[in-house]
């Protein structure tokens, strides 16, 4: 016969009610049974039913187990009875949910709210909880509170299906962002509040602030401005700066925001002494020297803070990683303040590896001959971080990332990680290309500055083109030797026709051959030099000018020459592709040495300046600058006039037509046409871009837009050309360059300014498939 010992419902399972010892009725439990169990396992109520079978136990003990075995919360109902020495559980399990729908929600994303339930034990398959749910539809309408939706509306509701299952449903309604109707400063006497409010990011609502949303609350975007303000003061001296309060008061329709906040700006702190504290690995005067605060100046935090991450760096360079430079300001009572900076170098830090991650292409050695840090040296600050500016200038990857980890288990061990992500180097694929100043270029070509991942640069192929039909081989290795003496050589035969290119009618064949090397002298300077040899064929075209004809006639048609050349460049460009920080200035000189049919030098000089204009270097301004000049010597009164300076086109002065500016030939007699463009021994160009973020592009690496304006002419000392057409011819306009999968792309829209009558001008000029 069953008899029933205790029923323990919800209500007295969470009430903690006993019965006094002396009136329980003991008995010993001979076997458990279970019943009603349709999802939970009987092992799961075992493991938490702290009565065992042939234990004594008594409606107290038993109370208290039922109790225990009640808040592993799969039950909503458990009772207790027994016949003769079996005790039996008859229990309710908790419905299961089997479905979750969330309905009207736009600006917190279904996967997010599905995480929160989740994380809150509701998602498919798991035990139902009401109260959880209750909990969790509150917090899901504070985030639509703090976004600035105080008429949001949240209702979770729980629909019972057969089989003890059930179904819930979020329906959400976001409602609208509350407008900020008005924003109030108290306090301030320093500074006005229209400069305070210009510092905040949230706005009073306006036509164009209701467009960009910068006048829709939201709490985060108020504590940023608080932060903002706060950083403000501290910025110019005000120590005891403080937000007293923040109050954010809503329209009785939930539409509207008004913010008001209490400050104290307190006095303004000038710096009474700057002192130097801690252990100094470096000589303290060398330390000084990185202080630019001084006595009687305002106290800024920034300043600080920045003097801060300049003694860090310092002791970086001595391989102490870990170093740590605290500045603290003490306030005196005439509004003066000590600022003490207290410097922890911590243990000195040594390199286990230098690792690299992410170059597909590029072998790992032709990374590491990049290194100036290397394993199992001093971990320096200075060489991990020129290590990275110079994998930036090979122009084989698109971003180089460098992070410095300790070692597992020491404090004097680091790993340097570079990430790199890789971008074309080349045309490997591209055998068709166009430019308005050859137009179609048609050929088997191959172009790589990573061949095979080598780090070597290498160029061969036969191209064909309206002007244009040559067979080219060249070959640079950058690291000849482990110090970085690179070598090459080329081999070339060229056919021009000039006349196709707009310049002086004639033909031109040249085969040669150069052989280069290169030495470092420093990090950012090195030194080319090299020997070469070209044959020269010229013939005459249909109308050949009165000075082609001259030359021929006064030297005669071919000529072998023998060159010496050598360069000079010094560049801190922080990229090898598409720059946006440093400089690099360049000087080269080819000269035709005594023993070559013609005796005759040229010399070029260019500069190129990146100044970035905000922090993440997408506003950049580009200046440009290139000078030319040729001249015969030993006796010859000219250079040869093939051997020309030209101007105009992409690259040089856009909006005029390629090689169109400088002094025109003089025609043949039977010649009607525009007289062409011949050159000359002086070449004058400069350029002033303003570069910024190219409109829906986030990757702003591989490509760049940028206004302009170009200036440049050519001219010829030698010859007596008339002088009206010599005026430097300036544009202006627009451009954009990207690095695709099939070589560069380039084009531009530019207006001449001054040019004259004349003048080859071009609005729009492109180019695919050549160096830029």
């Amino acid at each position: 016969m069953r008899r029933s010992l205790l029923g323990v419902a919800i209500g007295l399972a969470l009430s903690g009610i006993s019965m006094h010892s002396a009136q329980a009725e003991e008995f010993t439990v001979s076997d458990i049974e279970v019943e009603g169990l349709q999802r939970v396992s009987a092992g799961s109520v075992f493991s938490a039913f702290p009565v065992n079978i042939g234990e004594p136990v008594d409606e107290t003990e038993l109370a208290g187990a039922i109790k225990g075995l009640f808040r592993t919360g799969l039950f909503t109902d458990i009772e207790a009875s027994r016949d003769g020495g079996v005790l039996i559980l008859t229990v309710k399990e908790r419905p299961s949910i089997t479905s979750i729908e969330v309905d009207g929600n736009k600006n917190i994303e279904t996967d997010m709210l599905m995480d929160a339930l989740s994380g809150a034990g509701l998602e498919e398959g798991q035990v139902f909880r009401r109260a959880t749910l209750e909990r969790l539809e509150l917090e899901i309408l504070r985030s639509y509170i703090s976004q600035g939706r105080y008429n949001a509306r949240v209702k979770a509701t729980a629909e019972d299906l057969p089989r003890n299952r059930v179904a819930i449903s979020l329906d959400i309604n976001e409602g609208d962002v509350a407008a900020i109707q008005h924003m109030n400063i108290i306090g301030n006497e320093s500074f006005s509040d229209d400069e305070l409010l210009d510092l905040f990011e949230l706005r009073t609502t306006s036509w164009w602030n209701s467009i960009t949303n910068s006048d829709k609350y939201a709490r985060e975007r108020l504590s940023g401005d608080l932060e903002s303000l706060r950083s403000f003061y501290l910025d110019r001296g005000h120590l005891d700066f403080n937000v007293e309060s923040s109050q954010v008061s809503i329209s009785p329709d939930k539409q509207q925001v008004f913010i008001a906040i209490a400050l104290n700006e307190g006095p303004q702190y000038t710096v009474s002494d700057v002192r130097l504290r801690g252990e100094l690995i470096v000589d303290e005067d060398e330390l000084r020297d990185l202080i630019f605060i001084e006595e009687g100046d305002v106290f800024s935090r920034a300043e600080t803070t920045a003097i801060s991450e300049r003694l860090s760096r310092r002791l970086g360079r001595e391989g102490y990683a870990f170093a740590n430079v605290n500045a603290v300001p003490e306030p005196g009572d005439d509004n003066t303040a000590s600022v003490t900076f207290f410097v922890e170098p911590g243990k000195r830090a040594y390199v286990r590896r230098v690792n690299f991650d992410g170059n597909v292409s590029t072998r790992d050695e032709v990374l590491r001959q990049e290194m100036t840090q290397m394993e199992g040296g001093v971990a320096s600050t200075d060489r991990i971080e020129f290590s990275k500016t110079k994998l930036e200038r090979l122009g084989f990857f698109q971003t180089v990332d460098v992070n410095t980890t300790p070692v597992p288990g020491t404090d004097d061990m680091v790993d340097v990680n570079y990430s790199v992500v890789e971008q074309p180097t080349g045309s490997l694929s591209a055998s068709v290309g166009f430019s308005q100043a050859s137009g179609v270029i048609l050929g088997a070509n191959v172009s790589e500055n990573n061949f095979f991942g080598s780090g070597k640069r290498v160029s061969f192929g036969v191209n064909v083109s309206d002007s244009i039909k040559s067979a080219n081989f060249s070959y640079t290795d950058p690291y000849y030797t482990v110090d970085g003496v690179s070598r090459g050589f080329s081999l070339f035969a060229r056919e021009t026709d000039f006349e196709e290119q707009d310049i002086s009618s004639y033909l031109l064949d040249e085969y040669g051959g150069r052989l280069t090397f290169g030495y470092p002298t420093d990090r950012i300077t090195r030194l080319n030099f090299g020997v070469g040899y070209t044959l020269s064929k010229i013939q005459e075209g249909i109308f050949t000018s009165e000075e082609v004809r001259e030359f021929i006639d006064e030297e005669g048609n071919e000529f072998n020459n023998y060159f010496l050349f050598g360069s000079w460049r010094r560049s801190t460009l922080n990229r090898g592709v598409l720059p946006s920080d440093g400089y690099s200035h360049s000087l080269s000189a080819d000269v035709a040495v005594p023993g070559s049919d013609l005796t005759f030098y040229k010399a070029t000089h260019k500069t190129d300046f990146y100044q970035p204009l905000n922090d993440n270097q997408t506003w950049v301004l580009r200046a440009r600058t290139e000078i030319g000049y040729g001249d015969g010597y030993d006796g010859r009164d000219v250079m040869p006039f093939y051997e020309h300076f030209y101007a105009g086109g992409y690259g040089s002065v856009r909006g005029y037509e390629a090689n169109s500016l400088g002094p025109k030939a003089t025609n043949s007699p039977n010649d009607l046409s525009d007289p062409d463009p011949f050159g000359g021994n002086l070449l004058t160009e400069a350029s002033l871009e303003l570069i910024f973020p190219t409109p829906f592009a986030g990757d702003t690496r591989s490509m760049r837009t940028a206004f302009f304006v170009d200036a440049g002419q050519v001219f010829d000392a030698d010859r007596d050309f008339d002088p009206a057409g010599d005026e430097v011819r300036l544009s202006a306009g627009i451009g954009f360059q990207w690095i695709t999968a099939v070589g560069p792309l380039a084009f531009s829209l530019a207006k001449p300014l001054n040019d004259k009558s004349g003048d080859d001008t071009q609005v729009f000029q492109f180019s695919l498939g050549q160096t830029f």
